[in-house]
């Protein structure tokens, strides 16, 4: 069992019609079929969206996506059309909104991997493949691979996991011409934000992309290189062999992982609410991430 501890009640704004509630993002649609999309400060570990919020943590992620569209632009078009708050909208809404295009998703989470971690490293570990890619041997917990490789998934509902499939099971779902556009997007796009990120001291170990079609145009939608669907390390401290410090929910998963949350893990219950200095030291850390990447200081 997992899913939400406490599912919100969406705001209801005259001229908008709420269409879904995710681990994070409300989804809206507005009178000329566009979609709106607001990010909340939710936050979810281990299957669970939590009882407790990270104050600014919407606005960051919706900040830090709107300043990568903008470095990837020439690679490859985005869904956004407007970050104007819509009329009636409440002012919490501002900065953590955007109008977009509705795109036909394609229903699969592209992943690319720079560096061995997660999921990757315990199917590496088990047969040195990730996605059914053969990689060498020798590689450990944060050891950067000899490329960046792309290994799908497919998207879970709220509460269950992606599941890793080969680059043929998405071949087959979605045809070869689409999953060849999708390995292509992917690739580059993680390159170029890799790239960047590097340049900043920050190594980005993987990340995960969703995109869409605008007729027959592939378009990158959702968010994009935030510390929700990234994995950023700090350069200055990578040393693979061991899990790395990162600009994540890490001190989340620690403390709800630890004695001192007495959650377990294992049983069916909801974790509890976080308490304020693992609140603070993760909002600090989403705000640290923006300010080295996109070299402006958070307000």
């Amino acid at each position: 069992m997992s899913g939400f501890v406490e599912k919100p009640e969406p705001i209801q704004v005259p001229g908008l019609v709420h269409l879904h509630t995710g681990k994070v993002r409300e989804l809206y649609q507005n009178e000329a079929g566009d979609l709106v999309m607001v990010a909340s400060d939710r936050i979810s570990a281990y299957d669970w969206v939590l009882p407790t919020e990270i104050p600014d943590k919407g606005r960051v992620l919706t900040q830090l996506s709107l300043w990568w569209f903008d470095q990837l632009a020439d690679l490859i078009p985005n869904h956004i059309i407007s970050t104007d708050l819509p009329e009636g909208a409440p002012a919490d809404w501002a900065g953590r909104t955007v109008v977009c295009k509705s795109l036909q998703m394609v229903p699969v989470e592209c992943v690319a991997r720079g560096y061995l971690t997660g999921s990757g490293l315990v199917e590496y570990n088990e047969s040195r493949t990730v996605c059914g890619l053969a990689l060498p041997e020798g590689l450990s917990d944060g050891s950067e691979l000899p490329a960046p490789i792309f290994t799908p998934a497919t998207k879970a509902a709220v509460g269950e996991h992606d599941e890793n499939v080969s680059y043929e099971e998405v071949a087959r779902q979605v045809g070869a011409d689409t999953a060849a556009q999708l390995r292509q997007a992917t690739l580059a796009v993680y390159t170029r934000g890799r790239d960047i990120a590097r340049d900043r001291s920050i190594l980005l170990a993987d990340t995960k992309f969703e995109f869409g079609f605008d007729g027959d145009t592939l378009v990158i939608g959702d968010e994009v290189l935030t510390p929700d669907s990234s994995r950023f390390w700090p350069a200055e401290s990578w040393e693979p062999g061991h899990a790395q410090p990162s600009y994540d929910k890490q001190f989340v998963r620690d403390w709800l992982t630890s004695a001192a949350s007495g959650w377990d893990r294992k049983s069916e219950q909801p974790p509890p609410a976080l308490p304020q200095e693992v609140v603070d030291r993760t909002r600090a850390k989403y705000i640290e991430a923006y300010e080295r990447l996109t070299g402006t200081s958070w307000n």
